[in-house]
């Protein structure tokens, strides 16, 4: 589990700001609250359009603490629910063969059957075969459904 981490602006070698750059460029989902006596309006900008949860300056209510802690557990968690979701249309997209992703990717780029067919030298009848086994093993229920699937997966879908 990721726990919330308070920085100062101002710390020993490495500020606060430039730790949550190297942070996020290393791909960490942190969720950081800047404590700071040291703050001004620029720096929390920065902060914020980074990704800071809260940027409090001192002093500061114990509560306005406690509110930040709290909204960065939910950011955390929340982050980690659709993680958990994306490795696990990862796993799905995984057991899919090889001739079952090529339908998918046309699948979601918009193509008909007939269009697929054609384009993989096979007839119209074996790929809706093979779109109802992506269908299934992809879990997806609708046309739409698989296509926010493919998105999230990050095969290109045909933008309407």
């Amino acid at each position: 589990m990721k726990f919330p981490t308070s920085l100062d602006v101002r710390m020993p070698g490495l500020s606060g700001l430039d730790l949550q750059r190297q942070t996020a460029e290393a791909g960490l989902e942190i969720p950081i609250i800047f404590i700071t006596g040291h703050g001004d309006i620029p720096m929390t900008v920065r902060a914020m359009k980074a990704g800071a949860v809260e940027f409090l300056t001192k002093p500061f209510r114990d509560q306005d603490l406690l509110d930040a802690i709290q909204q960065a557990l939910k950011r955390s968690r929340k982050v980690r629910e659709q993680q958990a979701a994306t490795e696990e249309l990862r796993r799905r997209f995984a057991l899919l063969t090889s001739r079952e992703r090529e339908v998918m990717e046309r699948v979601v780029a918009g193509l008909l059957n007939k269009q697929i067919g054609a384009e993989l030298g096979t007839s119209e009848t074996t790929v809706k075969i093979h779109r109802h086994q992506v269908m299934e093993k992809m879990g997806a229920s609708s046309l739409p459904e698989l296509v926010r699937m493919a998105d999230r997966l990050g095969i290109p879908v045909q933008k309407s």
